[in-house]
């Protein structure tokens, strides 16, 4: 169960990114749309760290491992 929340809460993070960026097309008010980036920008740091805590450091070990390939990819 564990592992799903950590799972779960990772995804919902990399989705309020995603939100963030859509924000500018939703046609709201200038400070509704600040409120909500800032609100989804804050949920999605704190799901974020949250899911590290709870899928430990071997998934932190595979984000980095993931970049650090793909950045080396893009070098070559």
């Amino acid at each position: 169960m564990r592992r799903l929340i950590g799972y779960i809460l990772f995804v919902y993070s990399w989705i309020a990114w995603a939100a963030i960026a859509a924000l500018p097309f939703l046609g709201l008010s200038l400070g509704t749309a600040a409120a909500a980036g800032t609100a989804l920008l804050v949920s999605g740091e704190v799901a974020f760290v949250a899911s590290l805590a709870l899928l430990g450091p071997e998934f932190w070990n595979k984000i980095k491992m993931t970049f650090s390939k793909s950045k080396n990819k893009s070098h070559q």
